[in-house]
């Protein structure tokens, strides 16, 4: 991904637009709103309402609701229900030792500019390609002064395999620390043997003890069985460049986990997502109701 990644600023752009309207949220990034510019959320708010006839051909209703339809059914479920699951994870796993946190492909994620007291014990390394970290960095320099002093910065390319050269270098990154790793939105863009060999960087670099969070596409992803929404999902992907290219079944899954010692501590099924994390919102919002995205689950697994 040699550019800005599209898909990275409508994730931001969907986190935005949940903090902003809701009340009872399902996951709250209220600085998203600043990592998008006025520009880009205008534009985005704007192209997105007008594709309502590609998402809901027979939705009646003004822009703002189409938009909110849209954001609702197609653009936030993911991002939110996966950063509520591995924050959530990331909190457990301090409490029982964790002390370094690798965000890989970080994207626009906010989590170091609004930690958590708790967090402060935390070594925090955002890792992604050098053209996205650099944009990142420029962003947060608009809204936040002074760089958190448990944050550090990463430049890889993962489809180079310079993941762990790139970690190594970085002098405040210690193998021996347990270590949490959220790899959200990840493994959908990549080959299957890219992947496999992230997973394989992470186990040789990471004590006993350390966890990896990430959210996978099942089996039935590309196929027939899929539903609209995921079919409207690759359409959308693709028109940003960012063409899907893997799914995994759970045993396969597993076994990929298990051959690089990671053991399952927590899956979860787009049901069960939406019972744990969609169900306080959903109770609050009947009219805007959330479900987790279909064929989409998460994992929690450990190294032993």
């Amino acid at each position: 991904m040699e550019q800005k990644s599209l898909t990275a600023l409508v994730s931001a752009f969907s986190r935005a637009y949940h903090s902003g309207q809701y009340t009872e949220k399902i996951f709250d990034d209220h600085l998203a709103k600043k990592i998008v510019t006025a520009d880009e959320y205008k534009e985005i708010a704007s192209n997105m309402s007008k594709g309502i006839g590609f998402f809901n051909p027979s939705f009646l209703g003004t822009p703002d609701e189409a938009l909110q339809w849209i954001v609702n059914q197609q653009l936030s479920p993911s991002p939110l229900g996966r950063a509520a699951f591995a924050e959530k994870s990331l909190e457990n796993a301090a409490r029982f030792g964790a002390r370094q946190y690798l965000i890989l492909a970080a994207g626009y994620d906010t989590f170091a500019y609004r930690q958590p007291d708790w967090a402060s014990n935390i070594e925090i390394f955002e890792i992604d390609h050098p053209v996205m970290s650099i944009d990142k960095q420029q962003r947060i320099q608009r809204f936040i002064t002074h760089k958190p002093e448990n944050l550090h910065f990463v430049a890889a390319d993962f489809t180079e395999h310079n993941l762990e050269s790139a970690l190594l270098s970085n002098k405040s990154f210690d193998q021996n620390k347990i270590s949490f790793c959220s790899l959200l939105g990840i493994s959908y863009y990549l080959p299957q043997q890219v992947f496999i060999e992230m997973i394989n960087t992470i186990s040789r670099n990471v004590p006993k003890g350390s966890s990896i969070v990430f959210d996978y596409p099942d089996e039935y992803t590309y196929t027939d069985k899929a539903g609209e929404r995921v079919k409207k999902q690759r359409a959308m992907v693709s028109v940003a460049n960012e063409k899907m290219l893997a799914s995994y079944s759970y045993t396969e899954m597993e076994k990929l986990l298990a051959n690089h010692n990671f053991l399952i501590y927590e899956h979860l099924t787009p049901d069960e997502i939406s019972e744990q994390y969609f169900k306080k919102y959903n109770q609050a919002n009947p009219e805007h109701s959330m479900t987790a995205f279909d064929h989409v689950n998460y994992c929690l697994a450990v190294k032993y």
